[in-house]
């Protein structure tokens, strides 16, 4: 039982160690390279750790009392362990440790002082992820939540020298926090109701039907905010396509696998408390469908391939939202876990891309496929994942949710994500075409990174496959929602036809982008202005925050300090006129005396009587 306990919390104890050791002893910090090792042995250990929680498939619970109250302790802090925190504790790790590794040689023209303040971040934010997800209490979790959004805005303003990265850190900070707003005001007021922010208790309170209803579904959809933020949906997507102006390996690490799944995460541990309020389970679907169909839509006409990838994962965590608004949140879980590996496959292989050619632009690539052979074929596993193409993971995953939204009846959200799959297969070999094939644009001799970077894209790959072929051999998906017989060769062909639409258009020339574009001028149109949403909240800034910020210091400047003033100058005045009773002359003096004294016995007179 001791094992039990002790082994989780080495997984998490070790990244803690190694932020602790580089933040507080400089001299390590400043190694560099040494920093990264350090990190990189902690993460490693860590990764151990959860592959024994993951294999060995027990679940505990042990919890230490924080917070003492009368009649038992206000509040825990603990670890939970079952299927669902081993599992990603697993990913977490794995993914932590692949993108570490990669990072020695992707930052390897880093400063030693900026390289270790890094790797600093990296090992702080693993901790706070893994504690987030083995957290027992919605109190818990929220610590490391808020912890998990600091550190992706460390991370993100990396390079805090450059204007667009600080800009995008401060975006994603405050957008985040608007959901976070939402989520304590929720638990606070779920413990107002129930007494205790303990998952088991709050479980079994649901199951037995001791939760009151009234103000449930008001608490639950605050709750939810907060996996609105964390996990980019709409309409707080908009931080996470700028948070690619940070370094490519973070991306891969929080946009990919980890803090972005925070939010989907949230909502599936919390099931049973969502299944008490339909409403919130309905809004949960149809905005995770929405998301998913207009994340997918500006993918489609943008020219970053680290933006494309950005606007992919916000699209497929719509999905994942989706399946856990229809009560199908194995499913939902299941595409979290094979999409956290392949596309931190594609983000690491677009930073190998990017390493070589020195830009972001796909129209300035072209011809990588002849001069990059090794990072091509991982990063078309990796595509081919993510459009669905089976035997590879992303395939069964996508299948699952496809099957669950069918099974729940919901036509109109499974037609969205049948079209969302469509497009998704047509943007991602969009950029494959572009970045691999047809003319070259990229000056320079371009190739394949080393082996350290190289290394991570290939058991990332070898893992979607692996994975992908485990489940076509053994069963797949959600068993609770069994696929129809009709499903599987439906979503083939979606995924063939968006691939030979992008073939069609930027392979063959068959059919010319411009002319697409104005059959669908408006949509076009708008897709490339990210639907005016952008717009709309710089707008809403200016006139709201910066209007209220004007109006405040307007009252600061001509009302506070001219009241100030006006008494100042008043005191001022007064001191002047004063100072003309001081004559020097003895005489005035004596006057002033006998006045005084005269006016004391008449004010005696006139009290006495």
């Amino acid at each position: 039982m001791r094992i039990l306990v002790w082994l989780p919390l080495l997984v998490l104890g070790l990244p803690f160690a190694s932020f602790l050791l580089l933040a507080v002893v400089p001299p390590l910090r400043r190694t560099g390279r040494g920093a990264g090792v350090i990190s990189i042995l902690a993460i490693a250990g860590a990764f151990l750790g959860a592959l024994g929680v993951w294999t060995q498939g027990f679940r505990t619970e042990s919890r230490w009392e924080w917070i003492p109250a009368d009649g038992g302790p206000m509040a825990t802090v603990g670890i939970l362990v079952d299927p669902l925190s081993a599992a990603m504790l697993a990913l977490i790790t794995l993914v932590s440790l692949l993108v570490q590794v990669y990072s020695l040689d992707y930052l390897h023209d880093e400063p030693a002082r900026g390289l270790g303040r890094y790797y600093a971040y990296h090992s702080l934010f693993a901790f706070s992820m893994l504690g987030l997800v083995l957290s027992p209490t919605f109190l818990q979790m929220f610590i490391f939540w808020e912890l998990v959004g600091l550190c992706s805005y460390l991370l993100i303003g990396y390079w805090y020298d450059r204007p667009a990265a600080a800009r995008a850190a401060v975006k994603a900070f405050w957008v985040t926090k608007l959901g976070d707003v939402g989520f304590v005001v929720g638990i606070v007021m779920l413990w107002g109701t129930t007494g205790t922010f303990d998952f088991t208790t709050l479980f079994a309170m649901a199951r037995e039907n001791q939760i009151p209803a009234e103000g449930l579904t008001l608490t639950l959809f605050l709750i939810y905010l907060g996996a609105v933020g964390k996990s980019a949906q709409f309409p707080l997507h908009v931080w996470l396509p700028d948070a690619m102006e940070g370094p490519t390996p973070v991306s891969a690490l929080i946009h990919a696998a980890t803090m972005v799944t925070a939010g989907v995460f949230l909502v599936t541990r919390a099931q049973p408390l969502f299944l008490l309020a339909p409403d919130v389970m309905g809004i949960i679907a149809a905005v995770g469908a929405f998301t998913a169909l207009l994340a997918a839509s500006m993918a489609c006409v943008e020219t970053d391939i680290k933006r494309v990838l950005a606007y992919s994962t916000v699209s497929q965590l719509g999905y994942m939202m989706t399946a856990a608004g229809l009560a199908a949140a194995a499913a939902g879980f299941f595409h979290l876990l094979t999409h956290g590996v392949f596309k931190a496959l594609l983000f690491l292989g677009a930073g190998a891309v990017i390493h070589a050619v020195g830009t972001n632009d796909m129209f300035r690539m072209g011809g990588l496929g002849r001069a990059m052979p090794q990072t091509a074929i991982v990063f078309i596993v990796g595509t081919l994942a993510l459009a669905g193409v089976p035997p590879l993971a992303g395939f069964f995953s996508k299948e699952a949710i496809l099957a669950g939204v069918w099974q729940h009846g919901a036509t109109t959200l499974f037609v969205i994500l049948a079209l969302t799959a469509f497009l998704t297969a047509f943007y991602m070999f969009r950029a494959v075409f572009l970045v691999f094939f047809g003319r070259a644009h990229a000056a320079g001799h371009p190739h394949d990174a080393p082996w350290l970077m190289r290394g991570p894209l290939w058991i990332l790959a070898i893992l979607t496959v692996a994975i992908g072929l485990r489940y076509a051999i053994g069963g797949h998906g959600d068993d609770a929602h069994p696929a129809p017989g009709w499903l599987a060769p439906f979503s083939v062909v979606l995924a063939l036809s968006g691939i030979a639409l992008a073939w069609a258009m930027y392979q063959r020339g068959a059919i010319e982008p411009a002319a697409l574009s104005r059959a669908l001028r408006p949509i076009d149109f708008m897709a490339r202005r990210r639907y005016g949403l952008d717009a709309l909240y710089g707008g809403l800034y200016q006139a709201f925050i910066l209007g209220f910020s004007g109006l405040i210091g307007w009252i600061d400047r001509y009302f506070v300090d001219g009241i100030l003033n006006v008494l100042s100058a008043w005191t001022l005045r007064g001191g002047d006129g004063l100072r003309r009773i001081q004559t020097g002359r003895a005489q005035d003096y004596l006057y002033g005396v006998a006045f005084g004294v005269l006016l004391v016995v008449v004010w005696f007179h006139w009290w006495a009587q």
